[in-house]
């Protein structure tokens, strides 16, 4: 497994990560039980996979509980990431933002016992709460890696002068936003400034939550309690307009002698040494395709054919609904 440099003094991580949300939540209740989610982080560990990726809103909670048992016994092997700032009420998909100090610190403490480790390679602020000034809640963050108990900061899904604020407190290691063929907004403003400031990025649903490893035929393919039905981009007409994007890149991929999984993990590497994607899965198979992304080379011209048939913008519909939204660039 290639590795890749998260910011100028962070982490060094395998390219291609491990996103473990979805063996606890979201896309499907029936997804996957706790004993096939360690048995499957255990074999991306096995492949080379040590980047792993978790939030305390995960389930909540239970997403963090099953990564802490799967790595338990192989701490070294992990470059470990996890989140806090969303707040869930009720264990409901009602969702708020809290990035007070005494909150993060509490959060902190709380995942380090789910976990199960007395450090945090990688803490990031999932959603930025715009009623606390970033400068607070990063100068708590940073007495956190002064007392040992996080080495790295991360914020994900921030405007870019959130992040400007931010990094002058403390520096910050990692950048996580959505990123994939079908969500370039990052390209706007974000990536140039990560490296600028030399902040690795690490792109989230890189393959179009599922979408762009030509996983579903239909709406009716998703489970009825998985988030997804929720998503602009997965209904009515944006359903099948963005099939036939899916379908193109299947041509591709199939010329290139890959996946279309390995095609837009591929995509996303060739961005920037910088970038270091994080998919999932609850498939022992798809999780090996993914890793299998990190050898495939894609040529100038290869690159300048994806962007003829996906170029930015194309994808049809947002990336989350009214409320997904409200939390997003803070």
């Amino acid at each position: 497994m290639q590795t890749r440099q998260l910011g100028r003094n962070g982490p060094r991580v395998s390219a291609i990560g491990f996103g473990a949300m979805g063996l606890s939540d979201f896309y499907s209740s029936s997804a996957s039980s706790e004993a096939d989610g360690i048995a499957l982080i255990q074999h991306a560990l096995d492949l080379g996979v040590n980047f792993i990726d978790t939030a305390d809103a995960y389930g909540p909670h239970t997403n963090e509980t099953l990564v802490g048992k799967a790595i338990k016994g192989r701490r070294s092997q992990v470059v470990l990431a996890t989140k806090f700032g969303i707040v869930r009420e009720n264990n409901s998909d009602n969702r708020g933002v809290n990035g007070s100090p005494d909150y993060l610190r509490k959060c902190c403490e709380a995942s380090l016992k789910r976990l199960g480790v007395d450090c945090i390679d990688l803490y990031y602020q999932h959603r930025i709460d715009p009623a606390v000034p970033i400068e607070d809640t990063v100068g708590a963050l940073a007495e956190l890696v002064r007392q040992g108990k996080v080495k790295h900061l991360g914020l994900s899904e921030a405007a870019a002068d959130t992040v400007r604020r931010a990094h002058r407190v403390h520096p910050i290691a990692a950048l996580q936003y959505e990123y994939s063929l079908w969500s370039r907004d990052p390209e706007d403003e974000i990536l140039p400034l990560a490296r600028a400031l030399g902040i690795g990025f690490v792109p989230y649903s890189p393959l179009g939550r599922g979408f762009l490893a030509g996983r579903f035929a239909r709406p009716e393919d998703l489970a009825q309690d998985d988030w997804r039905r929720h998503s602009p981009r997965f209904q009515g007409d944006n359903f099948g307009k963005n099939l036939a994007l899916v379908e193109q890149v299947r041509k591709i991929a199939a010329a290139k002698g890959c996946t279309p999984s390995q095609l837009a993990l591929a995509w996303l590497l060739a961005q920037g040494e910088f970038i270091a994607p994080i998919p999932g899965t609850t498939s022992g198979e798809r999780l090996e395709e993914n890793v299998g992304a990190a050898a495939v080379t894609l040529s100038a011209d290869e690159l300048k054919r994806i962007e003829a048939v996906f170029p930015r913008g194309v994808a049809t519909g947002g990336r989350y609904n009214h409320l997904g939204t409200q939390l997003l660039n803070h």
